[in-house]
């Protein structure tokens, strides 16, 4: 148990039940009443945030997650598919809540997957990846009255806006949480 006034920004927290990360806090300390601490949490089950106030006296289960390296090996109709890189155990992380994750999860690669309680609630997906490009229109010469961009799929489905000059086969990095192209990646 820890007081609330101690809580800091990135604690793990089990809030009514639920495990939670806290994402902001503010102290406040009236002139006038007793101190209480603000704060901003996100649900690592279900996404979901919340705003609680409680008074800095008020006692709230800490928590421990670790972030374990993990292979992403497939998805499929009931979720994705993860081996620990340390012990080769195999697991399934359920695909409710995490649909939109299939847009960014590549197979074969190496993944933080967040365990609380031996569970898998969460996986961290880097803020900028790289992806194949897998269809691309033609440029047409001269079509530069739309902003001079175009939309091409990725090789995980995601549809990208791309500057016109990006081909079919290239690479280009991807602000996974934006869905915003960054640059095109030569190697």
């Amino acid at each position: 148990m820890i007081k609330a006034g101690a809580i800091d920004k990135g604690m793990a927290l089990l809030f009514k039940g639920q495990p939670f990360i806290v994402v902001e806090r503010q102290f406040v300390n009236p002139g006038k009443g007793s101190a209480f601490v603000r704060l901003k949490l996100k649900s690592l089950t279900t996404g979901q945030v919340l705003r609680e106030t409680m008074k800095s006296q008020d006692s709230v289960e800490d928590i421990t997650v670790e972030d374990n390296s993990c292979q992403f090996l497939y998805a499929d109709n009931d979720g994705y598919h993860f081996m620990d890189n340390d012990t080769y155990d195999q697991f399934e992380i359920p695909m409710e809540g995490f649909e939109d994750y299939k847009l960014f999860l590549k197979d074969g690669d190496t993944y933080k997957v967040v365990m609380w309680d031996d569970r898998p609630i969460d996986i961290k997906i880097p803020f900028k990846m790289v992806y194949e490009v897998t269809e691309a229109p033609e440029a047409i010469k001269g079509d530069t009255v739309t902003g001079a961009t175009k939309i091409v799929t990725i090789e995980t489905g995601l549809k990208v806006r791309v500057p016109i000059f990006i081909k079919q086969g290239e690479r280009i990095m991807v602000n996974t949480e934006t869905r915003e192209y960054v640059e095109r990646v030569n190697s």
